[in-house]
């Protein structure tokens, strides 16, 4: 896990570079449907960086929520298991102590 922080933290320093280099350039003119926007480009690249961490949250958040819940049950299970198989016979015990009486 601390292996994909430090990915993700290189990954930030490296658009932060990449953006501070690439903040004089001239403006480009985008055209969707009605709208039109003028803007650099580094601005155009940061959205779509953006846009592509929100939709790759969007589909991996409730796998990630679903997993954890299985990961819980399946963990109580392998508990209630291991407790019926380590926990003492007493069966035999009882009458035994029942016929010393």
């Amino acid at each position: 896990m601390q292996f994909f922080y430090w990915m993700v933290f290189m990954m930030v320093i490296c658009i932060a570079v990449f953006a501070i280099q690439n903040s004089s350039v001239p403006l480009i003119t985008i055209n969707f449907f009605f709208w039109k926007f003028e803007t650099s480009i580094i601005y155009i690249i940061l959205e779509s960086i953006g846009v592509g961490i929100l939709i790759t949250l969007f589909f991996w958040i409730p796998r990630a929520v679903k997993n954890s819940i299985r990961s819980k049950d399946l963990k109580k299970q392998i508990e209630n298991l291991e407790t019926v198989l380590y926990r003492p016979a007493n069966l035999g015990q009882e009458g035994i102590k029942a016929k010393d009486r």
